[in-house]
């Protein structure tokens, strides 16, 4: 395997970084909640008003994980940048690549002047608690996750 490389997406990564949200919600038993198309999730990244922003890890000429952020606005704390998905494929997990794009994504929030990086991690996921629990993170138990679905 040829080094593993962190850099920002660009929209040809789209296809692989989609094959990898499905592969996160498989693993997360929710895949049938995956509806974006590919045409969308390009369009959201790199159209006219792109909406989220990422970074990927190459290795092998391969997408092997991403970081997805996006940006989110507390009426307490300001600007936060909101991590909505942090995978690394099966095969490439317990080599450092998580943690090189987390890390990467932290400092960009702390080059970008955000007040601090917010994301959800599911509470069976032992792996990703233990993962994140390396950066000292606060837990809140005292929120509930609430969403209302549009129909299109």
């Amino acid at each position: 395997m040829d080094e593993v490389t962190i850099r920002k997406a660009v929209r040809e990564d789209c296809a692989p970084m989609l094959d990898l949200i499905q592969e996160l919600a498989a693993y997360e038993k929710a895949l049938h909640e995956v509806t974006i198309t590919l045409e969308e999730f390009i369009e959201d990244g790199f159209g006219k008003a792109p909406v989220w922003g990422a970074f990927v890890a190459e290795a092998d000429g391969k997408i092997v994980g991403i970081s997805l952020y996006y940006d989110r606005y507390s009426t307490w704390k300001g600007r936060r940048l909101y991590l909505e998905d942090l995978v690394v494929t099966e095969e490439m997990r317990g080599k450092q690549i998580g943690r090189k794009l987390f890390e990467a994504t932290m400092e960009y929030g702390k080059s970008g002047n955000y007040s601090g990086m917010v994301f959800q991690v599911l509470n069976w996921n032992e792996p990703a608690i233990n993962f994140y629990k390396k950066y000292s993170p606060k837990f809140d138990n005292e929120w509930f996750n609430v969403s209302i679905e549009f129909k299109v």
